[in-house]
């Protein structure tokens, strides 16, 4: 008898051991702060207003990013960032392009579970991978495709640079083979959506080999994770007035593929991806896409993480190519290769990039080289 009484009296006394961490664990308030910088020389042919050749040196990103669990189910994170800093020609301080500090990112999340989250701020438009779900920071190419913004190029959908402002509902279901996100935010603003309609904008990845969870993926795993993910996702925003024209409606979709795995002591890394856009939102500078057009856009990237170590580090070379066809108007092509050499994984690596600028047009055709010095954590 005495001992069942012991018995139970321990048994009692672990559970309440068990309720007090539980508790304490609740209470816990978890933060994180990093922060990382990438520098950048650029040589760009008829780079400059008058046609001339362009030497430009920029600090291309700085984020200081703040992340905080307050309880289970509430979190919120931050960034604040400067782009382009110095970069000739370029000056948008409220956005924190050219001068200036911006918060990129900005949102409070609710997760009821892993399957349901709903982030309310500002953040990634859950459109295309490259800069729907990467992280620039992780990226296998120097800097994004060119019709989103990469390496000296606009980008074609309306946004605060690469984000926008709303509610986003996503989550991983099915333990993270399928990952969605449903996106309600402003769009195109002012006199240019006279009835203030909203955007809808949304995504879905299907994980074939080991999941992607993260609100910010990679674009490159470097050996330590087997993905491979099929994604479609779709923007649209109506009555709007573009180009002067009323009554237009924006809509793109976009399909692609990421393939990321080992081999023997090295990776391979290849994405690739279409995009069909229908009355464009957004002008942009490296081609004949303009506001109201229709067009296509397609890009393919490869890169090789070589076996083994070189001096502290190892080599990655790639590949990309990127079209765009632009309704009754000429196309323009984006050839290039690079190098990275990461000294500590992304946290630490230097990258050189060369691109080519294709025109069928009467515009100059031009080389860019990019010199990239990485470093965060």
């Amino acid at each position: 008898e005495i001992q069942k009484e012991a018995v139970v009296l321990e048994e009692k006394r672990r559970h309440e051991e068990q309720e007090v961490v539980k508790e304490i664990k609740d209470n816990q308030l978890k933060g994180e702060i990093g922060a990382w910088t990438q520098v950048w020389y650029q040589y760009v042919e008829h780079g400059k207003k008058d046609g001339g050749d362009l030497n430009d040196f920029m600090a291309r990103r700085f984020y200081l990013y703040l992340k905080g669990d307050i309880t289970p189910y509430f979190s919120f994170f931050t960034h604040i960032a400067a782009d382009r800093v110095g970069q000739e020609g370029l000056d948008s301080p409220s956005l924190g392009l050219g001068s200036g500090i911006a918060f990129r990112d900005l949102w409070i999340t609710f997760k009821p579970s892993e399957a349901l989250k709903v982030q309310a701020g500002r953040m990634y438009v859950p459109l295309t991978r490259n800069y729907g779900t990467t992280s620039t920071k992780c990226m296998l190419t120097t800097d994004l495709p060119f019709l989103q913004g990469g390496v000296r190029g606009n980008i074609f959908y309306a946004q605060k640079v690469g984000r926008d402002d709303g509610v986003t509902i996503w989550g991983n279901p099915l333990d993270g083979l399928l990952q969605y996100r449903f996106m309600v935010s402003e769009g195109v603003e002012n006199d240019n959506n006279p009835d203030d309609n909203l955007r809808f904008a949304g995504r879905v990845a299907v994980s074939l080999l080991e999941p992607e969870k993260d609100w910010f993926n990679m674009g490159t795993y470097l050996g330590k994770k087997k993905v491979l993910s099929l994604g479609f996702g779709y923007d649209t925003q109506n009555d709007l007035i573009l180009n002067g024209l009323e009554d237009q409606d924006n809509l793109v979709w976009t399909a692609d593929v990421f393939f990321d795995h080992p081999i023997g002591e090295g990776a391979i890394t290849v994405e690739a991806a279409y995009i069909d856009i229908h009355n464009c939102t957004q002008t942009h500078n490296f081609s004949e896409l303009a506001a109201g057009d229709d067009a296509k856009n397609w890009y393919i990237q490869s890169g090789y993480l070589l076996p083994g170590k070189v001096g502290p580090g190892r080599f990655q070379p790639y590949i990309k190519y990127e079209a765009v066809d632009v309704d009754d108007k000429d196309d323009t092509e984006f050839m290039g290769a690079g190098l990275n050499y990461f000294v500590k994984g992304h946290n630490a690596k230097i990258s050189l990039d060369y691109t080519y600028v294709g025109q069928d047009s009467d515009r100059d055709d031009q080389s860019i080289a990019t010199f990239q010095l990485a470093l965060g954590f």
